[in-house]
């Protein structure tokens, strides 16, 4: 028996616990809640062996395909169909080379509060796109408010609502014993979701650019088999993240489902990717010291909804002021002692200052 478990279950006090909050975590199943490490109902092997994390994984495909449908008409049909294959969306050019000029002068003469994560030796820093801040970026603005762009992302997450958007700089240049969790090929949860990048400077091959495995947003025989084996034992990984269920994968995996190896996007500035991140994808890793701005922005809402619209964050007083009340609840939390944001306040500072300062 696994050494956890027996340690789990030689707890008393941890089973109490368990017990008592059991309503709490079966009501998560109903939610885009995804850890197994800390839903004991998620990560319980036997339910999970019965079936429960593919009947979840079935289920939010199924409503995502109709709410897909519901949004497709909104996304040209060369674009769209090309998602449905890949499970990306890919412009060059993503803006007129004026627009982009302007866009590029406003994203440097910017300086604002921020917050930085350290992960291994990659620093992401995240400067704010809310309203405030977007009222002194015109140029900015017509990217962010671009409704266009917006239904890319809407389809992608297989949503409609407000993605939220913020600029961040990936800065890698000092060594580090422990690694970047980012480089492993993984699936950021179980049921569709996007993230999108518009890449403010040209992104090298050997820069760490974003890898993605075509097609595994797709969720086949093969791939609902290798979910149903991950979880009978991602409560109890050593790999935090694939325990709190961010499945990774590595390229034998990739073979064993019939995926191909990931594409990497090297590309220059002025290109726009978004994709379905429920597929396999990653930082690629980088010996040498890397640093880039991009635009990023992400939509990630409950998988079980039938529905497209009801976004509470896309109304007043929530709507436009995303990061301002995300940082404002990750303090209070913080101050109230009930948790530690891997996120950590660095003050005032650039997009494109190289420097980080955790």
């Amino acid at each position: 028996m696994n050494r956890t478990l027996r340690a789990s279950s030689r707890n008393p006090l941890r089973c109490v616990a368990d017990i008592a909050l059991s309503p709490w975590w079966i009501a998560q199943l109903a939610t885009k809640a995804k850890s197994f490490r800390h839903n004991p109902v998620l990560g319980n092997p036997t339910l999970n062996r019965w079936g429960l994390h593919t009947a979840r994984r079935r289920v939010a495909a199924r409503i995502a395909e109709w709410r897909r449908a519901q949004l497709a008409a909104r996304v040209e049909p060369a674009e769209r169909e090309s998602f449905d294959h890949k499970g990306y969306f890919i412009r060059r050019n993503a803006l007129s080379d004026e627009m982009f000029s302007a866009f590029l002068r406003e994203i440097r003469a910017m300086n604002a509060p921020a917050r930085e994560m350290r992960q291994g030796p990659a620093v992401t820093r995240h400067l704010s796109l809310d309203d405030t801040q977007l009222g002194r970026m015109p140029a900015v603005r017509s990217f962010v408010k671009d409704a266009g762009v917006r239904e890319l992302i809407r389809y992608a997450a297989s949503y409609g609502g407000e993605p939220t958007y913020s600029v961040q700089s990936i800065i890698s240049n000092r060594p580090s014993g422990e690694p970047d969790p980012q480089t492993l090929l993984h699936a950021d949860t179980f049921h569709p979701t996007a993230k999108a990048w518009l890449f403010l400077v040209d992104v090298a091959e050997d820069a760490g650019p974003f890898a993605y495995v075509p097609g595994s947003h797709r969720l086949t025989a093969a791939r609902l088999a290798w979910e149903r084996e991950q979880s009978l034992a991602a409560r109890y990984s050593r790999d935090h993240m694939h325990s709190e269920g961010s499945f990774r994968i590595d390229e034998a995996g990739l073979t064993a489902l019939g995926l191909p190896a990931p594409v990497r996007f090297a590309v220059p500035a002025n290109t726009l990717i978004v994709a379905d991140t429920s597929g396999f994808h990653a930082r690629t890793p980088s010996t040498a010291s890397t640093f880039r701005v991009e635009i990023y922005a992400s939509l990630r809402r409950t998988p079980f909804i039938p529905w497209t619209g009801g976004h509470v964050i896309a109304y007043p007083p929530i709507s436009g002021r995303h990061f301002e009340l995300r940082m404002r609840a990750l303090q209070s939390i913080e101050r109230a002692g009930l948790g530690r944001s891997p996120w950590h306040p660095v003050g005032s500072i650039g997009a494109f200052d190289e420097a980080p300062r955790i």
